[in-house]
């Protein structure tokens, strides 16, 4: 049986290049927009949106990894529910979906990447969505992911930017996933491994139709510069302070045992020498840091929304059948950091 991750050195959200140094670059490129580009790099959104009349807008995205699981279909579902998540993030529908391949030939004549794709097909359709394209490249790591296109109308594109002071914050998957990739590669923790298989290739549709029915002011997804990293670009574009409770944060069941055992990835660090607007209490015991910066593939969406309406949404959530969705935090006036984190 081919094992997918014997041929990776990072796999998922884990193999992105660092925040630090994607900054460096980013600001050295000069943007080329135009008046009709409603988000795009200069900001921290989850996906490029593009007005084409006052009630229609592209959203555009995309989205390729390694393997983190050894399993050909699951790796297509995840990468696919993962470039979706985007479209999701900023509110809107996806419509169409490009693959991006890179593989090692020899994988391929083994209907390896067959596989792949089929897996990835499965959970377009959920979406709704088609397959209209791709295109591909040998390479000596597996890589795949997709581009996509969505709607939604512009003056209701969710974003990043806007939470507000008194806001609470909703989180609608667990988080671990890095950290449980590398317990999966270990064949270790056969119980929250498969809950954070199942989780990254689940599609964020549901909890973001959901949402649709509150006020969400601000919204993200949680993918590979962690929850804290998300959590610092939300705080940075709303100019606002926002407190994360450490023991509200959803986890995959063995996550702290598996962090306590050094299952770390390395994105990990990265993430944390990266993003240092952010205070965790000195009481926390050190492994919370390590599950506070984990890279999260296809990871969930998070809410910013009115104080009174934060227990309705989850409750709401609960309903739809996302179990896990929690209140982890508020939103405070700005104190000089970005992120607190507080037991």
């Amino acid at each position: 049986m081919v094992r997918l991750t014997d041929y990776v050195t990072n796999g998922g959200c884990a193999c992105k290049i660092g925040p630090h140094i994607l900054n460096r670059v980013l600001k050295a490129v000069t943007p080329v927009t135009n008046d009709q580009v409603l988000a795009d790099m200069t900001g921290s959104d989850d996906a490029g949106v593009y007005k084409i009349s006052d009630t229609l807008a592209l959203v555009q995205t995309l989205d390729f990894f390694t393997p983190m699981v050894n399993d050909p279909v699951l790796f297509g579902k995840i990468a696919a529910a993962n470039a979706l998540s985007d479209v999701y993030a900023m509110g809107g529908t996806p419509l169409t979906a490009m693959n991006i391949v890179g593989f090692p030939v020899p994988l391929v004549a083994q209907g390896i990447l067959t596989d792949v794709l089929n897996g990835a097909g499965s959970i377009v359709a959920e979406a709704g969505a088609a397959i209209v394209g791709g295109h591909s490249i040998e390479n000596k790591e597996p890589i795949f992911g997709m581009s996509v296109t969505g709607q939604v109308n512009p003056n209701c594109i969710w974003k990043n930017k806007g939470a507000q002071v008194g806001d609470v914050l909703v989180l609608t998957k667990r988080i671990g996933t890095g950290i449980m990739n590398n317990a999966l590669k270990a064949d270790l923790f056969p119980v929250g491994t498969e809950h954070a298989v199942t989780s990254m290739s689940t599609l964020n549709r549901v909890g973001a139709e959901v949402a649709h029915n509150f006020t969400v002011h601000a919204c993200t997804d949680v993918t590979g510069f962690s929850l804290m990293g998300h959590s610092v670009e939300m705080a940075s574009a709303s100019d606002v302070t926002i407190h994360i409770k450490t023991y509200d944060i959803p986890l995959f069941d063995d996550v702290i045992e598996a962090a306590q055992m050094g299952l770390v990835p390395a994105a990990s660090y990265g993430n944390r020498k990266a993003i240092t607007d952010v205070q965790v209490a000195e009481s926390l015991d050190p492994v919370w840091t390590d599950i506070l910066f984990d890279p999260q593939t296809s990871g969930g969406l998070m809410f910013s929304v009115p104080a009174n309406e934060g227990e309705q949404l989850v409750e709401a959530l609960h309903k739809a059948g996302i179990d896990c969705a929690a209140i982890v935090g508020t939103v405070e006036s700005f104190s000089g950091l970005a992120v607190r984190v507080t037991e």
